[in-house]
């Protein structure tokens, strides 16, 4: 059998990129159907040509990861799985390329990488325009890549503030009167943004961040009659805004502003009969200058790969319909 043999210098670096138990090498194995063997200080890969290449691909890119001082988890070695596909191999002793220069999510908590084909293309976008819409289905990294960008771009100075934004619109059930004050009433609604908040910095300074307003979360409606300045503006779940809210929202730009539009097309919650604002703003803003579109599909899914296969199954399903 022909294999491919790659030798790492640092034993102890090596030792972290097998992962305990050689798990890592394990979740290599199983996902291109090779076998990976370890002889000293040298890993052999074994299997067909392709498989050999983006096997070894992978690995190069883990070990300069972790020469790097960065760690080696499930998500970052799916991540090198899915970046080294076929026909997007690196040559040998070269890394799989996550960004471009400049553009690396540096948050107070982690940095953060895109983790697909779509994903890299998303994120460069962020940073080069200034309307950008990202439409695909749940789990893509649309808005947490969204927000990252946002953060990053705070923390070095591009932007003043952070405003995230998304329609009040229930998910199919109705959820009656709620208790409390205004922002009790729509923080439910808005949770998903805080979670994307807190994975990039710590509580006491995105509790300090909002009490100064340089982070703003509220319902779609709120941003009426504003002018959105020197702010990084993420409108979230868009495709449960009307038109009109559509066309209030995509107004509220300002000088030095940048804004960011995600949302599932499958996924409408508005009453029937009701038009979607993100599919009319689709439509109409193809083309323009400034404006770019990105679409993930249910292989850019990186929560549990579950998802990923749930999707595609009721995909399938409507297609039949």
């Amino acid at each position: 059998m022909v294999e491919t043999v790659l030798e790492f210098p640092d034993n102890r670096l090596l030792i972290e990129l097998c992962g305990e138990f050689d798990r890592n090498l394990s979740q290599v194995e199983h996902q291109l159907g090779v076998n990976i063997l370890r002889r000293g200080n040298r890993l052999a890969v074994i299997g067909d040509k392709s498989a050999r290449e983006q096997g070894a691909a992978v690995l190069r890119s883990l070990y300069a990861r972790l020469e790097a001082g960065r760690s080696v988890e499930a998500g970052d070695i799916d991540g090198a799985l899915r970046l080294a596909g076929p026909g997007a191999v690196p040559a040998e002793g070269e890394q799989i390329e996550m960004f471009k220069p400049g553009m690396e999510l540096r948050t107070r908590k982690k940095p953060v990488e895109p983790r697909t084909e779509a994903q890299k293309a998303y994120v460069a976008n962020l940073f080069n325009h200034e309307l950008a819409f990202g439409i695909g289905p749940a789990g893509t990294g649309k808005t947490y890549l969204a927000v990252a960008v946002g953060v990053t771009m705070l923390l070095t100075g591009a932007v003043e503030k952070i405003i995230l934004s998304r329609p009040a619109v229930e998910a199919g059930e109705r959820l009656g009167f709620l208790p409390g004050d205004m922002k009790e009433k729509v923080d439910p609604y808005m949770q998903p943004l805080y979670d994307a908040l807190n994975d990039f910095l710590p509580a006491k300074q995105v509790e300090k961040l909002i009490l100064d307003k340089r982070i703003e979360i509220a319902p779609l409606a709120f941003m009426r009659g504003r002018t959105l300045s020197n702010a990084f503006v993420v409108l979230d779940e868009a495709q449960n805004a009307t038109t009109m809210q559509m066309k209030m929202f995509l107004t509220r730009l300002g000088e030095g502003s940048r804004m960011v539009i995600t949302g599932d097309r499958t996924q409408v919650d508005l009453p029937r009969g009701t038009a979607s604002g993100l599919a009319d703003a689709e439509r109409i803003l193809k083309g323009i200058k400034g404006v770019s579109f990105n679409y993930f599909t249910a292989k850019d899914v990186v929560r549990h790969p579950l998802v990923g296969r749930i999707i595609e199954a009721y995909e399938a399903d409507e297609a039949k319909a």
